[in-house]
């Protein structure tokens, strides 16, 4: 009978053990992302399974063009994958079909490059929009079919949950990200 209890306890020890460590690692680390919808196409398809780092951001400020996933500013039950454009502290200017960044190291401005963007892909819409010190400007990918920071505003920081740094599903697609 003793042995038979040590037995069990051993079992549940390691059992705890794993629920913790998950329970951690989910938590703090890194977290699972499914991506619904077309907003990020052709970089990240509805169905996508996905990584997102959580402990970057702990260390260091998204940067220009990171995926990242982040709660929804007007109902924060719900999340969103975007392309990160504009940084704190920046002007955007969308216009004629392009995105141009004012900051102090640019009065004059720069165009956004945007190779991950489809061929001959515009961004609609004619904004200028000034970010205050925790605010970012988002875009989908997929600039006809998106609903981004052209359509509901800035994103504050405190929404962000993490960047993609990791593609599992579909297997024939499994990537890694990293961002210059």
């Amino acid at each position: 009978m003793k042995s038979f209890l040590l037995a069990v306890w051993e079992v549940l020890e390691v059992v705890i053990v794993a629920v913790v460590t998950v329970f951690i690692i989910r938590t703090f680390l890194v977290q699972p992302f499914l991506v619904s919808g077309a907003s990020m196409e052709p970089n990240f398809d509805s169905g996508n399974y996905l990584l997102i780092d959580e402990i970057s951001y702990r260390f260091r400020e998204p940067g220009r063009e990171e995926v990242i996933v982040f709660k929804y500013p007007n109902d924060p039950s719900t999340y969103y994958i975007k392309r990160v454009l504009g940084l704190p502290g920046e002007k955007i200017v969308i216009q004629n079909g392009e995105v141009k960044i004012f900051n102090k190291e640019n009065l004059n401005g720069f165009l956004v490059g945007e190779k991950y963007l489809s061929l001959g892909v515009k961004t609609s819409g004619n904004i200028t929009k000034e970010l205050g010190k925790d605010e970012y400007f988002v875009l989908g990918d997929n600039r006809n079919y998106s609903y981004d920071s052209r359509s509901w505003g800035v994103l504050k920081e405190k929404y962000i949950i993490g960047i993609v740094r990791l593609r599992l599903l579909p297997v024939t697609e499994i990537k890694a990200f990293s961002y210059n």
